[in-house]
């Protein structure tokens, strides 16, 4: 035991459907572009393309159902994704084992300051101010893969006041959850705690004030998110 300097911050956590308890979250990885009908329209070519991964703050979660509209931006897009929650990590893990990992699955989103994240493209910087900003990981609960078994197919879709404007399935990911778990672990020490946000479907587009996300993963319960 420690004692500290400042007051201790409060650890980030996401609820577990159907108990009382809450996933602690340490780190939040990010694959970019892993729909190859999404990698198309950001203007990439998914056939060339080794896996890459950025990261969230684990602080940038936000459990609501609200996103407030964030500063200095003038184009913010909604990236739905399913979450997968790991419960043990390792390094160089096999992709064989790499689902022995997996604690369970939710469903979130990528909200991105677009205009930010493309002015930092061009300039050949980092997409930080783009993409980890205050609440910009919304996500539902987490449920146990006991419970759902292993969520490789399926509809992952998202709709703005009704109208669906993301609509793919689960194995249409270029790179695999057990392939992005084990390359992953190449590179890092994942561990327990360790969010992965999965990827994103064709469709991503601006969000505006007062409209409502309906987001939706086979398996999983929707996850409503309304714009303040």
């Amino acid at each position: 035991m420690f004692d500290y300097v400042i007051p201790t911050p409060i650890r980030p956590s996401l609820p577990v459907k159907g108990t009382s308890e809450r996933f602690p979250v340490r780190r939040i990885y990010c694959i970019g572009r892993n729909y190859a009908d999404h990698a198309i329209e950001m203007g990439h070519d998914p056939e060339k393309e080794p896996p890459f991964f950025f990261q969230k703050n684990a602080e940038n979660i936000d459990s609501s159902g609200e996103f407030p509209y964030p500063p200095e931006t003038n184009d913010v897009h909604f990236e739905v994704e399913m979450i997968v929650a790991l419960k043990r990590g390792g390094a160089n893990i096999e992709i064989a084992d790499a689902m022995q990992l997996v604690f369970g699955y939710g469903v979130g989103l990528d909200m991105t300051r677009r205009d930010l994240q493309g002015e930092m493209k061009k300039l050949g910087r980092p997409w930080e101010i783009g993409k980890a900003f205050e609440r910009s990981a919304p996500m539902g609960p987490l449920v146990s893969i006991n419970e759902t078994g292993q969520l490789d197919s399926g509809v992952i879709s998202l709709s703005v006041d009704g109208t669906v404007r993301q609509n793919g399935d689960l194995n249409q990911m270029i790179w695999k959850v057990p392939e992005q778990i084990a390359y992953l672990s190449r590179f890092y020490d994942i561990a327990a705690g360790d969010l992965i946000m999965s990827g994103t479907p064709a469709g991503v587009g601006s969000i505006h004030l007062g409209e409502v996300m309906e987001c939706r993963v086979d398996g999983l319960d929707p996850f409503v998110v309304k714009v303040v």
